[in-house]
Formats: structure tokens, sequence, C-alpha cells
């Protein structure tokens, strides 16, 4: 029998958005207006910001604000063009060789977000005669760069050495290369990688290891090189991934490593080759902040002080039925029983002029309250979102 073939052939968006209604998984943007910030106006309210990944409250620093108008009034407002065309400008050259010497690599490569940095490293590097370990729950951009690539992956069970050995046991000596792939800090966890043992079975199974440090840049480390620098891993073999837009306040994304690996990805990375370059107000913002994270670290201080100080007052707050999550970072995250809770909750923090993410199935595998703590927070401004967990 013909299957029936409908009239519009656009039918079934419809149909599609009305089945994610149902499973409560509908999504839609929040507006926020006026400046980023601790508190943020929303709905013409002033409202506590627990949703932001401005982790060193950088983005509406004036210095940026500053260096990004200066910028645009020199540069103009766009890059007009792919890096190697005519879109290459000497911000891009000076925060590149900012992030290199941050990191303590030989060379580092700007893309125009973190998402395309991960599609056209990972795909550039490996491919069908390759295998990659990834940590299963990776940011979406890992996975599709996986993806991309053409190359086999394997996923292995979250932050499990013993899984990532194994897997090396059996199937390693099946293929040309292997890439171990990871964030540093889980986005919606907030726990973050076992990057020495991933080093040390990279070397003795001869892997590359890739590192998201999108989360941890700017946060982690005594200059705030991130993960790698809080283990003691500066100068090992890996590529390093991170962003522009979280700690560092702008946008943009960026590769940091080798030499070679550098050089190879401006001739092999399809996001970077064929994307317009960087735009110089986010280049020069991106730039101050770097420059900020290293002579200030007093930001990064106090923002693990409010950490502490957020999870104390949690644990002594939340209700038996909800559950603080294992995490080493900024990134906090409280499991409710179920996405209607979640819902109501985030709904009931909102009218108490808090405002947090609720984040549910498919991105993650259970409904949290997604928590992230700023530098720029108070004291009181941590005990009044612990507070209005009391009887919810």
């Amino acid at each position: 029998m013909q299957p029936k073939i409908e009239t519009n052939p656009y039918a079934w968006v419809e149909r599609s958005l009305e089945t994610i209604r149902r499973a409560g998984w509908y999504r839609e943007p929040e507006i926020i207006e006026g400046s980023p910030g601790a508190v943020v106006l929303k709905d013409g309210r002033k409202m506590l910001n627990f949703a932001s990944n401005d982790y060193l409250g950088l983005a509406g620093d004036p210095r940026l604000i500053e260096a990004a108008t200066k910028a645009i009034n020199t540069f103009g407002t766009g890059a007009t063009g792919s890096r190697l065309l005519s879109g290459h400008r000497i911000l891009h050259q000076e925060l590149e060789t900012a992030i290199a010497q941050l990191k303590q690599t030989e060379a580092a490569l700007v893309f125009s977000s973190g998402y395309l940095a991960n599609i056209g490293t990972i795909s550039a590097i490996v491919g069908q005669r390759d295998l990659i370990l990834a940590d299963q729950y990776n940011h979406s951009s890992l996975k599709n760069g996986a993806i991309l690539s053409l190359a086999h992956i394997n996923e292995y069970l979250h932050n499990n050495i013993a899984d990532v050995k194994k897997q090396l046991q059996e199937h390693r000596h099946q293929y040309r290369r292997c890439l171990i792939v990871t964030d540093s800090v889980f986005s919606m966890d907030g726990d973050i990688c076992q990057l020495p043992e991933l080093l040390e079975l990279a070397d003795k199974y001869n892997c590359m290891v890739l590192v998201d440090e999108a989360h941890a840049t700017g946060v982690f480390g005594a200059t705030g090189a991130g993960c790698v620098e809080h283990y003691g891993c500066t100068g090992k073999p890996l590529i390093q991934i991170g962003t522009l837009s979280k700690a560092l306040g702008s946008l943009g994304g960026y590769v940091a490593g080798s030499k070679a690996i550098i050089d190879f990805l401006r001739n092999r990375a399809p996001s970077w080759i064929y994307t317009t370059g960087l735009s110089p107000g986010d280049a020069a913002a991106a730039l101050a902040a770097v420059q900020i994270i290293q002579t200030e670290p007093e930001r990064r201080a106090q923002l693990w002080k409010n950490v502490t100080h957020m999870k104390n007052n949690l644990k002594e707050n939340l209700p038996s039925e909800f559950q603080l999550l294992p995490s080493a970072s900024p990134i906090i995250c409280v499991q409710v029983p179920s996405i209607d809770i979640l819902l109501r909750v985030k709904a009931q923090l909102l009218a108490a002029g808090i405002f947090v993410a609720a984040v549910r199935p498919p991105t993650v595998p259970t409904s949290r309250l997604r928590l992230t703590v700023m530098a720029t927070h108070t004291k009181a401004d941590c005990e009044k979102l612990a507070s209005r967990f009391i009887g919810l």
C-alpha cells in the first residue's frame, strides 16, 4: 500500500511541535533588558541573575565596552570576509597571541564562535579511518564535530577512566588515529573531567586529546588559564578549545596548541576557512578580558568564595526531595523530581525576583535548576536564592 502523500509538505512541523509541547520539552527565549550583570532587568523588573555564564562579571565591564567601541570606530562593525581572504585584522592576531600566552601554548586560532571551533577542529583532525572516544556528557558542539568528522565514535561512561581504558584496550589497534574528546567543566552538571588520567592513557595508547575549556577559562587555574593549568598539565601535548563568550564576556571561540596544529587548522578547518572573521568589537572586548583576568586574580578569588557560600546555604535549605548534584565549579545544579515541579519552582523564583535556568530533557537526562554563580554576586544574593527553597 502506498503511503498517503500530504498536500502540504510542511504539515509535519506543527505535529512535531505539538509532540514537543505534550512532552513538556517546549522552550522559547526569555528577553533580558539592559546591561548584563548579577542584577538584570526582565519584564520591567530587577532580577537577581543566577542564569548567566558571565562568571567574572566582565560582559558589562566598562573596559570591555570601551575596547569594543574603540575597535568599531577604528575597524567598523564587521570583518567583511573570511580570514584567508579579506577578513584578517591586527586585532585577530593580537588576540591569538594573548590566548597562546595565557594558555602557554605555541599558538592559537580564533573562530567566530566556540561551536564553530569545535566542529571545525574535530572534523579536520580525524576522519573515516579514525576513532573518537568521547564522554557521554560532552557538549552538543563536541558531539556534532565528531559526527561531521565521519570517524567511528565510541562514547564512554561519564568521567569513567576505567571505561576509557577498557575501550582503548579493545578498539585502539583497529584505527589509524584516536582522539579522546572531553569537556573540562561539564556545562549541565558542573563537575570536571579527570584530565591527568586521560593524558596518561593517551600517552600509553598513542592518542590525541582535545579538551573543551569553555566553562573553565578565566575560572580555573592560578592565572585563569583553565583546568589544564589547574591540574598542572600545562605544556603537555593536547588541543585546548574554548569560548570567548563566558568568563571572557565577549563572543567567539579559540583553539590553542602546537604551532603545527594551528597551522594545519588554518588550512583544513572548514568552519574557520569559510566563515567571516570575528567582528572587531568582539575581538577587542575579548582581548581586554584576557588582560583583566591575568591582572585581577581577586575576581576569581571572589567567585570561588561565592561558590562555597552558595553551596553551603543550599545544603541547609534544600527540600529533601531535591538533590544537589556533585559540582566542582560555579555551575551548581539542583535536581528536581519532575518537569512539572521544575517549571513550578522556576515560576516561584521569578515571582520572588530571581532568574534561574530550568533545564530538562532532552538536553539533560533529569530535570534540574541550573544555578550559575558570578564574582559580582554578594553574600546576600546567594543567601536570598538559597532561602527561597525553604517550603517549596
